[in-house]
């Protein structure tokens, strides 16, 4: 049983960021941003949990059915995250490419602390067993003011970044080399479309994870940005994409295909949107995953309830444009929560079609494991439903090992041109490498 307590703050802003500073204390954290991007299925304008009372940890292994009993036990708020390596629980995949991050394949907590923001309103909800800190907590945020303005003042000076270096795992030589491969097996037939990705990586290195996570965050303001702790593992994403939502019977998914840069000027950035929407090749690729999709939603859906909501969508955030669809259906009676992310995990906008033969082609040219890069994060309410989000735009960080990751990819098809694929894959980068070395 959960206590709670409605608390109005004099500056919803200051108080994010005081919750923010004070949440990193804990070895479990996750909080969840969107940005005031108040879309058609947003719930809350964020949310903060830590503190874990349970919790479940595991590899691939039967990690839906581990994650399904887990949650119909619990009955609760959880928060956590799927690898993109669980698809080795789904079909007969490996993952066998290099790991500088060791994240387990699959976590979620029960967390003791809660807050949900929505409007200028916190939502606090405590479990019972610590419901006697409630105030105490709401005091020592508040004053978190002191301790946020001596970072920001002097926290810098300790772990300056301008010794990090970012190094490619994959050259761009032996990149066009790997796109030319991926190319062969579409002319075989072999798939449609693949997303190829390439990571970004800097050993022997230390961040500050809240002003990493605030920084990126503050470049690219969108809707499901995400800080994740658990234990010395960083996530500090600036995520732009939901992979699946869950609201009562209804199910949301909105894949992200198709990319072009911003420009300052307004006449040219709104022909670059413009351009983004007519363009043929993207839209292709956007059709072929929101295809993909439907297929995925179908296994668990009420007959003839799979729909497209918004086919080929272009939205603008602050550093790109993007291209959305959105595909909603209705989902049968007796399908668990699980069932539902097992059945169209992992999301087609980072595998491609047919999705199994893409990911098998992928895990042979990839060098890196991507593991929490195109996995999600997200949390179940105690009704069951969810909302999760796609991991992109994202810096990785172990905290013990100094090592600090970001990957980035691009969907190939029968029409990709290896350089553009290559300088997409740098405007998807321009963020987190700017955060990282300035």
């Amino acid at each position: 049983m959960r206590t709670s307590k409605i608390h109005q703050p004099e500056s919803i802003e200051n108080f994010k960021q005081q919750l923010l500073f004070w949440a990193q204390q804990f070895d479990d954290v996750v909080w969840l941003d969107s940005n005031n991007h108040n879309e058609k299925y947003s719930t809350y304008d964020a949310v903060l949990a830590v503190d874990a009372f349970t919790s479940i940890k595991t590899d691939y292994i039967n990690a839906f059915d581990k994650l399904s009993e887990y949650q119909s036990m619990t009955k609760d708020w959880l928060f956590g995250y799927l690898t993109y390596d669980l698809k080795n629980d789904v079909e007969v995949l490996t993952s066998n490419n290099f790991d500088g991050l060791q994240f387990p394949d699959l976590y979620f907590f029960q967390p003791k602390k809660l807050f949900l923001i929505k409007g200028n309103k916190v939502e606090v909800q405590y479990l019972r067993m610590v419901d006697d800190e409630i105030k105490e907590d709401l005091k020592s945020i508040q004053n978190a003011n002191k301790s946020l303005n001596v970072i920001s003042n002097e926290g810098e000076k300790s772990h300056s970044s301008e010794h990090i270096r970012i190094k490619l795992r994959i050259t761009k030589d032996d990149y066009f080399k790997k796109v030319e491969k991926m190319l062969a097996h579409i002319y075989r037939g072999d798939i449609y479309e693949a997303n190829f990705c390439q990571e970004f990586y800097a050993e022997d290195t230390e961040i500050q994870p809240i002003e990493t996570f605030n920084k990126l965050n503050e470049i690219s303001k969108p809707p499901f940005a995400t800080f994740l702790k658990t234990d010395d593992k960083y996530l500090l994403s600036a995520s732009p994409e939901r992979y699946l939502k869950k609201e009562g019977s209804k199910v949301i998914s909105q894949p992200i295909k198709g990319t072009a840069k911003r420009s300052v000027n307004k006449t040219e950035d709104e022909q670059l949107a413009k351009a983004l929407a007519l363009d043929e090749k993207e839209r292709s690729e956007n059709i072929m995953i929101v295809d993909l999709v439907r297929n995925d939603l179908s296994h668990t859906a009420k007959k003839g309830s799979v729909k497209v909501d918004e086919l080929c969508k272009v939205y603008s955030f602050l550093q790109v444009h993007q291209m959305i669809s959105t595909v909603v259906s209705e989902v049968k009676d007796n399908v668990t929560p699980a069932e539902l992310l097992r059945t169209t995990f992992p999301m087609g906008s980072m595998t491609g079609a047919p999705k199994i033969s893409a990911m098998q082609i992928i895990e042979d040219l990839e060098e890196t494991k991507r593991g929490l890069y195109s996995g999600s994060v997200g949390h179940f309410t105690p009704e069951g439903d969810f909302d999760f989000n796609v991991i992109i735009r994202s810096i990785l960080y172990n905290q013990t090992q100094k090592y600090v990751s970001y990957s980035v990819g691009s969907a190939i098809t029968a029409k990709s041109n290896p350089l553009k694929e290559y300088e997409e894959c740098l405007i998807k980068a321009k963020a987190m490498r700017e955060v990282l070395e300035n």
